[in-house]
């Protein structure tokens, strides 16, 4: 039982030292939302600002890089109704160097876990649409990292999505761990290895 309980605490001891840092947020605009049963998809969006990057302040700009992503097959609910997506898939953002914003990679990284479709009804009877998911990947630098999405399309009017829409704006937001975490994850887990590693031997 002690083996077990101590394992545990270094498991959950990687994580939380792994994510105490601050956050970058994204913000993107247009694009083309397609999809079917299959899974849900983002082309063509195009990234407008850059918050928190490198500790630095709010970059914007009519196209500073780009956003797409691609979502598991529809496992509950519908297209037109709202669902739910498998997790899974793809979500990269790019950067294009404008505007101080690196030219590359920002993050990759995939859906963790189920990804939520919801048909918002506003009270003149059009439909709006919304796509929110966690996210697990990397940042450029290739420091492990997690987020979550929240992607609104344009109104759809009294229709239902067809299968194509386009997105009005998307919010996201990644957690970029701080060096200094690291530092002490690396102190602490080396710590924790070496008194259940003691433990498990007495």
């Amino acid at each position: 039982m002690k083996k077990i309980l101590l394992l545990a605490v270094l498991a959950l001891a990687l994580p939380t030292a792994m994510f105490a840092g601050s956050s970058v947020d994204y913000t993107n605009s247009g694009g083309t939302l397609s999809g079917s049963s299959a899974g849900l998809s983002l082309s063509g969006s195009v990234l407008i600002a850059v918050n928190g990057l490198n500790g630095g302040g709010l970059i914007t700009g009519n196209n500073l890089g780009s956003v797409g992503f691609s979502t598991g097959a529809l496992t509950s609910g519908s297209l037109q109704m709202g669902g739910t997506f498998a997790g899974g898939g793809w979500f990269t953002i790019t950067g294009n160097g404008t505007s101080g914003v690196p030219n590359g990679t920002l993050f990759t990284g995939t859906f963790d876990g189920p990804v939520t479709w919801t048909l918002v009804t506003l009270a003149n009877g059009t439909h709006n649409y919304t796509l929110t998911g966690a996210l697990t990947g990397w940042t450029g630098s290739g420091a492990a990292t997690v987020g979550v999405t929240v992607q609104l399309t344009i109104n759809t009017g009294r229709g239902y999505f067809n299968g194509s829409t386009t997105i009005s704006s998307g919010d996201t937001n990644i957690v970029v761990p701080e060096p200094g975490s690291l530092s002490l994850l690396g102190t602490g887990l080396i710590g924790l290895a070496g008194l259940v590693r003691r433990k498990l031997k007495g």
